[in-house]
């Protein structure tokens, strides 16, 4: 059966970036499995021969050196995964690049950390970096740089790289081929009334509660990664399926419209590249802490954030700097360019436009986040 839903969001996936997990790259004991990795090449050609422009966000280094080196179980220490991920990515990339050539297709690797995403333009390399690959033919396939990335600089998971590869690329539709046929009512190893959700329309914190506390065995994310990635492309306007991957044929099936897996429709209206960059992707150097009528302003009226709302200053940061905005009990709702360094910020804090005048001079701003470099998280 064809989902006409799904068909009007299909017809505008011009650009598709497909996340898979290391549970459906690899066997149980963490060594690439062959049959999977040819079958996904398949489909993702397929996609690609249908003037598609196809990104994938590839897991498995890690449990690809795990493989390799014999190791019975995933380390838990950094040295030894980074390690791990070093001796397993370079495996990775050869099995694709082999299995795409007959294809008809070269195979492009990209390694990233987050600090790629918080700097401006290097946020934008990466973006002309990509297309200049689709161009050529090439199929880009990003993963996390696990060999240099530390606790301050990764992204926690490949989920969350997709969903910021999405939309930097403002590509409409993210797939994430897992080890499950998508999100369930309940658990259903334990619940045997659990059934598929297969159309969520909004992420609500309801839905947010079913992703449970369970993790993959090879991998590091889990349900709660994988809504949380949805959410971030859903409320940029774009559209999330979460579906099995080592279903075969399961993207053909997805591209058809068949109501398979779970698809988390677009909340909201389209962000621009810009504000998705600021709200969405970039890390906040602090937080501004506001009243509730700038938060009223804000988030229901498209105001700017102005000083006489301002009630307190967390952290340290300087002018420009990408910083988030919270209500009185601790909840973030904006993220914004802040006009002031954290200094100036809590000198204004809760005054008037023309006492700022006074205390800053000629020139000062009269915002401390202007509408245009404020972007609604909630």
């Amino acid at each position: 059966m064809i989902d006409a839903v799904r068909q009007e969001v299909l017809a505008l996936a011009h650009t598709i970036v497909v996340k898979v997990g290391t549970n459906v790259l690899a066997h149980a004991d963490g060594t690439l499995n062959g049959e999977r990795l040819t079958e996904l090449a398949r489909q993702l050609a397929g996609l690609a021969d249908q003037g598609r422009r196809v990104v994938l966000v590839s897991s498995g280094a890690i449990g690809a050196g795990m493989g390799l080196l014999g190791l019975g179980k995933r380390p838990t220490d950094l040295r030894r995964l980074q390690a791990a991920a070093a001796v397993g990515q370079s495996a990775l990339m050869n099995a694709y690049a082999e299995r795409f050539r007959p294809l008809g297709y070269s195979v492009a690797q990209i390694l990233l950390t987050a600090s790629d995403f918080n700097d401006r333009q290097r946020y934008l390399n990466v973006r002309n970096t990509l297309h200049t690959l689709f161009e050529w033919r090439c199929l880009p396939i990003i993963n996390e740089n696990d060999t240099v990335s530390v606790a301050e600089i990764r992204f926690g998971d490949n989920d969350q790289l997709a969903a910021m590869v999405t939309n930097l690329l403002q590509a409409p539709l993210l797939i994430l081929l897992t080890s499950v046929d998508g999100l369930c009512s309940a658990d259903p190893r334990v619940d045997p009334t659990a059934r598929l959700l297969t159309t969520v329309t909004e992420i609500t914190p309801e839905v947010a509660g079913l992703a449970g506390t369970t993790r993959s065995s090879l991998g590091s994310g889990g349900m709660a990664s994988k809504l949380k990635a949805a959410r971030m492309v859903t409320h940029a306007g774009e559209a999330v399926i979460m579906a099995n991957g080592s279903v075969p044929g399961i993207l053909a099936a997805v591209l058809a419209g068949e109501p398979v897996g779970t698809l988390f429709l677009p909340h909201g209206g389209v962000l621009p590249a810009r504000k998705r960059w600021i709200g969405l992707t970039a890390q906040s150097r602090g937080r501004l802490i506001v009243d509730d009528g700038a938060r009223a302003a804000v988030t229901t009226k498209g105001k700017s954030l102005l000083p006489i709302g301002l009630r307190g200053v967390e952290g340290e940061f300087a002018a420009g700097d990408v910083v988030a905005v919270v209500d009185l009990v601790g909840v973030e709702f904006a993220r914004g360019l802040s006009n002031y360094d954290a200094e100036t910020a809590r000198r204004i804090a809760g005054r008037h436009t023309d006492e700022v005048a006074q205390l800053l001079g000629h020139g000062a701003y009269e915002e401390i986040i202007h509408r245009d470099n404020l972007t609604v998280v909630l």
